[in-house]
């Protein structure tokens, strides 16, 4: 039994599902929008050895037409996270949704639940009504999550020019994997990664296609107008972000970030509820017995490396998950129906 922090672990806010309701919002990249309920996240934790969950909510984000709303919208969610955080001690934490992609309003609010909520950092998708992060127009926001040495979830969106492809897959696929590649490499070459040092970014989905096209990326050193952007070269930018393995936790995947970024820039990451319970079980397996990590790097991915990114004292001595017999019938139940459900993936 693990106590993991799950960093890439979804809520739907009450004030967000109206709102959803009231535009007609019922899938997001080609997905339904799932139930959810702090029980039901507290059970698939349980099941599967998961000590925290650190809340963010997903695509399309707060803005849904209307500035107005989405800074209520976003101010009722972030007040709903913080009192889960209170309701249940230990269990949950939350990354503050933020009113994009207006950067004035993003930076009150930001400030707000950093400071009177005490929410862990703040959830930005790689895009927003086609600004990625990077713009020029984010600076106000990115100033104000530089002087708080914020922690940045990076969660990816549907671009504009991703939903136009009109091909007949589901944007979560490959979509959502641009959309976080795209915003990671503008945040390197627009030179806003080296202007807003302090700013620790996490990388859903264990950066998109990033890490994959580093090398590539790194030509740019020997374009002087590129490179005036990445002083300290397009290799240490790329390791100065972490990377989360939300739907990403197989070996080959393991061993590139292993090698490229060290396991110390490797996180947890569950993406429930939009990776059902199933889905969940299967990635817990895979990182347990993938052959690419050992134990020491299994025991950081699983919460050292969150402890080191959040603070000690943010989680030490927390409770985790229960270790009595209701958890160990529950995870013996899924086990079989997890086990079918990766032979049926792995073909």
């Amino acid at each position: 039994m693990t106590d993991r922090i799950d960093v890439h672990h979804h809520l739907i806010p009450p004030a967000w599902r109206e709102e959803a309701e009231r535009v007609g919002l019922s899938t997001v990249a080609g997905a339904p929008l799932p139930d959810w309920s702090p029980e039901a996240s507290l059970a698939v934790m349980d099941a599967n050895g998961i000590g925290t969950a650190i809340l963010s909510l997903s695509a399309p984000g707060i803005h849904l037409g209307d500035r107005a709303r989405a800074r209520d919208v976003a101010r009722a969610s972030n007040e709903y996270a913080a009192d889960l955080r209170v309701r249940h001690p230990g269990r949950f934490g939350s990354f503050a949704v933020l009113p994009m992609p207006n950067a004035e309003d993003s930076a009150r609010e930001a400030e707000y639940a950093l400071d009177t909520l005490g929410a862990d950092g703040v959830v930005l998708l790689g895009s927003t009504d086609g600004v990625f992060l990077g713009d020029p127009r984010l600076d106000e926001l990115m100033a104000e999550l530089d002087r708080r040495d914020a922690v940045v979830f990076v969660h990816p969106n549907l671009h504009a020019t991703s939903e136009a492809l009109g091909l007949d897959l589901p944007g979560f696929f490959v979509e959502f994997l641009c959309d976080t590649t795209r915003a990671a490499a503008n945040l390197i070459f627009s030179g806003r990664l080296h202007r807003y040092p302090r700013i620790r970014f996490i990388l859903a989905h264990a950066g998109g296609f990033l890490p994959y096209i580093t090398w590539r990326l790194s030509l740019a050193n020997e374009i002087p107008a590129l490179a005036a952007k990445v002083p300290g070269g397009v290799l240490a930018a790329v390791r100065s972000f972490y990377f989360d393995t939300a739907l990403s936790p197989a070996p080959w995947v393991l061993r590139l970030l292993k090698d490229l970024v060290g396991i110390d820039h490797v996180l947890f990451g569950s993406d429930f509820p939009f990776a059902p319970a199933i889905a969940v079980g299967m990635e817990c397996k895979t990182l347990t017995t993938a052959d690419a990590i050992d134990a020491s790097d299994r025991a950081a991915i699983d919460r050292a490396n969150a402890v080191a990114l959040f603070g000690g004292d943010r989680w030490s001595g927390q409770a985790g998950p229960p270790h009595g017999v209701a958890d160990r019938l529950r995870r013996a139940a899924q086990g079989p129906i997890v086990a079918v459900a990766d032979r049926l993936r792995d073909r």
